[in-house]
């Protein structure tokens, strides 16, 4: 991988005011790599003859990321800052630049410069073949061993079993995506790195690529062992969101009439006791047992009853439809 320095002086005239590709780049403190990045996306698609757009993000940047991301911006045409108050987080960067996205391809990658920008029109023919989603895939990750590549091919493995989307690299940011599929999606928490099982929600075509991945050059790694318990429990909400989405009566029912069914079972036990054996059952451990599992029961379906008013009015305000079309076919005649 390499670049000219001199290379951001030199922003072409032919850059569209319609793009075609839109590159997303969520920033936090990494003004080292920052100009780099950009003249070398550059590089890349130019030659390609699409018109495109970069569109970074700042996340609330402190060690000057800001002021040199707004000299850029200034200074070149195909380069747009986007100016976070304060540090969001990934997922809501990638939002912000996905707002902001004219393009028909939206590509997002990081600012580190281990992602390569030279794979981005492999991932733009994938998105030309039809897929909706086109991943990238780390195959050979520089990164060290104990602190990045073990956890990542645990959480790769179990977001697998729990999604059914079996790629191999669901942290790369390197990603390619249809505009229409993210217009469908709302990204909140950590959700980024969950992409892929959001778009397949929707229905969404997806395939993976291996790209190329460097060591960092720049500063360190601004994520680390402590947003694990963040990912599990974004991991739990995707896992309801992929089976009970349109239907919450069907969990939150589901166990409420459990509890019910075995708070009466164990209550109707209790009543014949006492009135067969005249046995008292005021101090039974079980008589606390049925009261806990009939309240529970009651409870949980009154979840399951407002869960399913919430969905409607979700849909129904947003005017979502809860199914997607990819294509109608008919013959006219």
């Amino acid at each position: 991988m390499s670049y000219s320095p001199s290379f951001s002086e030199k922003v072409l005239d032919e850059i569209k005011t319609a793009p075609q590709v839109s590159v997303i780049v969520p920033i936090y403190n990494e003004v080292e790599s920052l100009e780099a990045l950009v003249d070398l996306i550059a590089q890349t698609l130019i030659p390609t003859q699409r018109p495109y757009e970069v569109i970074c993000v700042d996340d609330g940047s402190k060690d000057g990321s800001t002021a040199l991301l707004k000299t850029l911006a200034q200074s070149r045409k195909d380069l747009s800052a986007v100016i976070l108050r304060r540090n969001y987080g990934q997922t809501a960067a990638m939002a912000a630049g996905f707002h902001q996205a004219q393009g028909q391809f939206i590509i997002s990658l990081d600012a580190d410069l281990q992602n390569d920008p030279t794979d981005i029109p492999q991932l733009l023919a994938k998105l030309e073949e039809g897929y909706d989603l086109v991943s990238g895939w780390r195959k050979y990750r520089q990164d060290a061993a104990l602190t990045r590549l073990l956890p990542s091919k645990i959480a790769n493995w179990l977001i697998g079993k729990v999604t059914n989307v079996r790629i191999h690299d669901y942290g790369c940011s390197l990603k390619g995506y249809r505009a229409e599929l993210l217009a469908d999606m709302n990204l909140y928490g950590e959700l980024h790195r969950f992409l892929p099982a959001l778009a397949f929600i929707e229905g969404a075509k997806i395939t993976e690529i291996p790209v190329k991945h460097h060591p960092r050059r720049y500063g360190s790694s601004k994520y680390g062992l402590g947003r694990t318990l963040r990912v599990l429990m974004d991991l739990l909400t995707i896992w309801f969101m992929q089976k009970f989405l349109t239907r919450p009566m069907h969990v939150f029912g589901s166990l409420g009439l459990t509890s019910m069914g075995l708070g009466v079972l164990i209550g109707a036990y209790l009543t014949f006791v006492k009135f067969a054996f005249n046995q008292d059952i005021g101090d039974r451990p079980l008589l606390i047992l049925v009261v806990v599992l009939l309240l529970a029961g009651v409870q949980l379906f009154s979840f399951g009853l407002l869960g399913e008013l919430l969905i409607r009015t979700y849909h129904e305000s947003q005017g979502r439809p809860i199914y997607r079309v990819r294509e109608v076919v008919s013959s006219i005649e």
